[in-house]
């Protein structure tokens, strides 16, 4: 029998697992499969009662087969893999894993006669601008993140062309996600904060786009659920945004902290992370402090979800409401 599925490809990570938890506990499909180099951990129970499968998979190669017969009309494949992180890789890895993924990940849809591919690209591809942007500012990636998922787009757009009068494709560009569990930027931001080592780049005036967990998934069933497009291009941050300084304000409101918080300039700031980082380098040791993040951190983000807006979108997560859920589902983060 043809079973509705699930297929989460770089559903290890933090975007597949809490996406997965939210299928699972709405029994949104009959069969989940994960398939990622890295192990799927915490669904032991949901593995051994049949529910959920896990495959290894690496998609710069070929994908596997599935040892079932899919419903290719209300089965679902998410594109989740990509070499993302930025800086920390060299400039030609990023298109060894995210264009030969997307590719590969085309293939394996068309094999199985699946008709529906959700692609997380980034909003990385738009580039820096001090202007806002919408999903029809054009696209100018300035690095090799942000060019090889513009090219990871397109090339799912390819697969959609192929049959665009019975195949979906959507593709969301999250801005930074955060949320319970997950240390990212805006936790490093948080825990910096508790300490009093948090410091303000050029005062805190930028916008820097920010997406709750919780919320991307909300817009991700809502896309595929109550609008019937071939394609959806959407961005997906909180709406509205409030200015990094403003976060700041937030956080320690809401959570008690008093530690004072500097501000410097970014010139200063990216000095003082180059020095840094050749002081670390010297003892033999790795750090997240680099120059490069500095002075993007300094850079704004200001990325808004038109698409969204326009089709009605319920947007529960303000920075405020989103650290108010934080607390309530995982107390011990903080």
């Amino acid at each position: 029998m043809k079973s509705k599925t699930a297929i989460i490809i770089g559903g290890s990570g933090y975007i597949g697992t809490n996406l997965l938890k939210h299928l699972l506990a709405n029994n949104r499909f009959e069969h989940y499969i994960v398939m990622d180099i890295k192990p799927l951990k915490g669904f032991e129970d949901e593995i051994s009662s049949g529910r959920l499968e896990y495959m290894f998979a690496d998609v710069r190669k070929e994908l596997p087969n599935l040892g079932r017969v899919l419903d290719g009309k209300k089965s679902w494949v998410f594109n989740f893999a990509a070499v993302h992180r930025e800086p920390g890789h060299e400039f030609r890895e990023y298109f060894d894993t995210n264009v030969p993924g997307a590719i590969h990940i085309n293939a394996f849809a068309e094999r199985l006669e699946i008709m529906n591919i959700f692609f997380t690209s980034s909003i990385a591809p738009y580039g820096r601008s001090m202007n806002q942007s919408t999903e029809k500012t054009n696209l100018y990636p300035e690095t090799g993140y942000g060019i090889s998922k513009a090219l990871a787009e397109q090339t799912h757009q390819k697969w959609l062309e192929r049959d665009k009068q019975n195949r979906r494709l959507i593709i969301v560009r999250p801005s930074v996600i955060y949320g319970p569990n997950d240390p990212g930027n805006v936790y490093r931001m948080i825990k910096a904060l508790k300490r009093g080592t948090f410091i303000l780049p050029n005062g805190g005036k930028v916008i820097k786009a920010y997406g709750y967990v919780h919320g991307l998934i909300d817009s991700m069933l809502f896309t595929m659920d109550t609008i019937d497009e071939p394609q959806i291009i959407y961005n997906y941050a909180e709406n509205p945004l409030v200015p990094l300084k403003e976060m700041t304000k937030i956080v320690k409101r809401k959570l008690g902290y008093s530690k004072p918080t500097l501000s410097v300039s970014t010139t200063i700031l990216a000095l003082i992370a180059s020095v840094y980082q050749i002081l670390v380098k010297l003892t033999g040791k790795k750090t997240d402090i680099h120059p490069v993040r500095v002075k993007k951190a300094g850079f704004p983000t200001n990325i808004k979800p038109q698409y969204l807006i326009d089709n009605g979108f319920e947007f529960k997560y303000g920075f405020e409401k989103s650290l108010e859920h934080w607390k309530t589902v995982a107390p011990e983060d903080f």
